[in-house]
């Protein structure tokens, strides 16, 4: 006998496969992502340029230019109108994605910019950088309204929590932390094993848990309130690079990764079992973003392809 108060069944997963293949960029892409509306693709590269593809015909919109190095990391704005990215220059530049056109540059960091993200009210913007700093910035004036130290070394995610009033930062050197996004303080350290590094770090959708790489080959959801780990996720691999993952939950709840096996995994968020292993990809797939309404999956291969391959279920 069930009880009234039980969450319905998740239906049975169905299988993705691969139906496109998108080239345009010369060396490793380093990130990939749908726009908050769905309606479009961006992907950034380490050949200096982002490229914007339209959702639905996966034609090439625009091409941003204009970093002097690679770009590591790209960020939406809520209302999927601008780009935020993330380069080796040092800098972070917003963009008018339709447009093609920078219309501002962020300067302060005095390493590479790493990581990058928007909170869902788009007024902000944080960074982290290899110079084991985290950045807060006015979107409207540009200006830096907070540096936040603490890491003690590369910065390698940073995601804010849905109301925009908490920050959690990965680092290589092994830590989670927490911060207050209005004040740039750091309220707890989630992690703190020193080895191995954490790879990246994202709060779940409803915000009471934080996702997290480690470079031994495991992503663990986190309840940061009271600082446990609730469950684990295996069998891709991750040593070397700052590999994303993300949520899935379009038809189910599911967890989504790349892999340096040249794979993307899927597992089943609760049960955390693997559910799917999609093959295709020729070397590391660095990155990984899950459509916002649609059952399709993008994701990146490193520089021996350079490709993004666009992922769907059967109806």
């Amino acid at each position: 006998m069930s009880s009234g108060n039980q969450p319905p069944p998740s239906p049975p997963f169905r299988p993705y496969r691969m139906v496109r293949t998108l080239t345009g960029h010369s060396q490793a892409i380093s990130c990939v992502k749908y726009s908050n509306d769905g309606k479009l693709l961006a992907s950034a590269s380490l050949d200096k340029t982002m490229i914007v593809w339209e959702s639905p015909t996966l034609a090439l919109l625009s091409l941003l230019h204009g970093h002097s190095e690679g770009v590591s990391d790209l960020a939406w704005s809520s209302d999927s109108h601008y780009i935020c990215s993330a380069s080796d220059d040092r800098t972070l530049r917003i963009w008018d994605a339709g447009a093609g056109e920078c219309v501002k540059t962020l300067r302060g960091h005095s390493g590479f910019v790493f990581c990058v993200n928007f909170n869902n009210q788009s007024n902000l913007i944080v960074s982290g950088s290899f110079d084991e700093t985290l950045r807060v910035w006015d979107v409207k004036t540009g200006r830096c309204i907070h540096v936040m130290m603490g890491h003690t070394d590369p910065v390698t995610s940073v995601n804010f929590i849905r109301d925009g009033s908490i920050i959690v930062s990965g680092s290589h050197d092994g830590t989670c932390r927490i911060w207050d996004a209005e004040k740039g303080t750091c309220l707890k350290t989630l992690i703190d094993s020193k080895t191995p590094a954490v790879s990246f770090a994202k709060f779940s959708p409803n915000g009471k848990f934080i996702l997290v790489a480690t470079l031994d080959d495991t992503l663990r959801l986190w309840n940061y309130s009271t600082g446990k780990s609730m469950k684990s996720y295996t069998g891709h691999v991750n040593r070397v690079y700052c590999i994303t993952s993300t949520f899935l939950l379009t038809n189910g709840k599911y967890i989504v990764s790349g892999s340096e096996d040249h794979c993307v995994y899927i597992w089943d968020l609760q049960g955390k079992n693997m559910v799917q292993k999609l093959e295709g990809h020729t070397d590391t797939v660095i990155s990984v973003s899950c459509h916002p309404v649609e059952n399709k999956i993008a994701s990146a291969g490193l520089a021996k392809d350079p490709t993004v391959r666009i992922w769907v279920q059967d109806p």
